[in-house]
């Protein structure tokens, strides 16, 4: 382990909402600006986003990963946006290599950028991004405990200074946001799924989570498809136990923009 910390590094998931988030003054945005420097500097981060879908797991090796707009209808200036952190080759390396010892079909990609669930948050993070970063695959076709055993291999890049995050969204339904109502207190669906997730969480009650399209209420209102979800099972998984929440939010009515730390334990 690096002596520049004694303990390993927590791993976080982070409700990246709208890509404005990087440009806009917002609670969740404040939130970020705060959170990063109250961190552990980490060596290196490793992302996973649900905006990168493989059918293994891929993990970025560019020296210099470009800054991908993977959106569109927003405002012009977000496009000018670029986070020009240095990539981590030999991490991402490194990383398949743990996961493929668990069994994973762990693969890497040069050419790959980062998407804005990597780089939007990052950028509120990191503002000066000058922390390499490596983003990691999500499989929307697995369910949550293929997630949470991804993240559970990579536990071990946290005994070595680099911060796992899992970048998505709490509640995620873009067909039910409220878009001329920013301020929109949460609707009760939306509540109810959240406030279940949230206890399952903090409870460290990974089981009853990682079957949370059963059991949740409003499970597939909250998350039709379950990609912006499913990067909480691989940062849970990155450290077990019970999470903690540092940040609850809302916008549009149904956006849940909650944010968790996990610092490992029984």
């Amino acid at each position: 382990m690096n002596a520049q910390h004694t303990m390993p590094l927590p791993s976080l998931f982070i409700s990246h909402g709208a890509p404005t988030l990087a440009l806009e003054d917002s609670l969740t945005g404040r939130f970020l600006d705060e959170l990063g420097p109250v961190l552990p500097r980490p060596r290196a981060i490793l992302i996973a986003s649900a905006h990168m879908h493989a059918a293994q797991p891929v993990l970025t090796t560019s020296p210099a990963p470009a800054t991908l707009h993977d959106f569109a209808g927003f405002p012009r200036e977000l496009y000018a946006v670029r986070y020009p952190a240095p990539g981590a080759p030999m991490l991402a390396t490194h990383a398949a290599r743990l996961l493929r010892d668990a069994g994973f079909d762990a693969t890497t990609n040069a050419a790959l950028p980062l998407d804005h669930g990597a780089w939007v948050p990052l950028l509120r993070m990191y503002p000066q991004a000058d922390i390499p970063v490596v983003a990691l695959s999500v499989r929307p076709q697995r369910d949550a405990a293929w997630h949470y055993a991804l993240g559970a291999a990579l536990a071990p890049l946290r005994d070595d200074d680099v911060l796992l995050i899992g970048s998505g969204g709490f509640v995620h339904n873009l067909g039910a946001l409220d878009w001329q109502h920013a301020a929109h207190p949460p609707i009760s669906w939306a509540r109810d799924f959240a406030a279940w997730l949230a206890a399952r969480v903090t409870d460290g009650d990974g089981a009853s989570a990682m079957d949370w399209r059963a059991q949740a209420p409003q499970a597939l209102r909250a998350h039709p498809t379950p990609e912006h979800l499913l990067p909480l099972f691989i940062a849970w998984g990155a450290a077990g136990g019970a999470g903690t929440l540092l940040h609850e939010a809302w916008e549009y009515g149904t956006l849940a923009l909650h944010a968790f730390r996990f610092d490992g334990g029984a």
